[in-house]
């Protein structure tokens, strides 16, 4: 069952699902709208191969800070970006990142892999591809997204506590941390 905005602020004023910083005029009818942070990670064009394995795979990394001037996403590029919001979703809960239909029609693309697990707590890390063939300015603080909220007939059996739980911040891959890559 999708979250109405009714049941998703009960929810909120309970303190089962935690948003911060939060304005109400966030909270659309059936989703709420998350904002874009000050900090992305780029992929340089030098890097020939990007290994699965390599536990460092940081240090290829350049991470930016921006300011009010805004991001320009060229032609293209893959980025990861992240939300000003830090959430925390109970072990009932879980949640879907859209991107904004207004900015889908420019050609950036917005996911985040797959859907917020149950129990997840953090900043939500963005990944971003400008399609268009021009480049596309973004800033901070612009509603970059949407968090649509599912109720589980249950709670999770496991919820979230995987490697990217608690991240703050723009959080770069760790998947050379699966355990099925040993």
């Amino acid at each position: 069952m999708i979250l109405s905005d009714r049941q998703i602020k009960e929810l909120i004023d309970s303190g089962e699902i935690l948003i911060e910083p939060l304005d109400l005029s966030q909270i659309q009818p059936s989703s709420v709208d998350l904002r874009l942070g000050d900090e992305f990670i780029i992929f340089p064009d030098n890097i020939e191969v990007i290994d699965v394995l390599d536990n460092n795979i940081s240090k290829f990394l350049k991470k930016v800070k921006i300011n009010e001037n805004g991001f320009i996403i060229n032609p293209k590029q893959f980025v990861l970006a992240t939300t000003v919001e830090y959430i925390k979703l109970p072990d009932y809960i879980t949640a879907f990142v859209e991107g904004r239909s207004s900015l889908g029609r420019l050609g950036l693309f917005i996911e985040n892999a797959g859907w917020v697990d149950a129990g997840f707590e953090g900043n939500i890390t963005l990944e971003f591809f400008n399609a268009n063939s021009r480049p596309l300015k973004i800033y901070p603080n612009m509603r970059i997204c949407q968090l649509v909220f599912a109720k589980m007939e249950e709670p999770a059996e496991n919820p979230y506590r995987g490697k990217y739980f608690a991240q703050r911040g723009v959080t770069a891959s760790r998947i050379f941390m699966d355990k099925d890559l040993d």
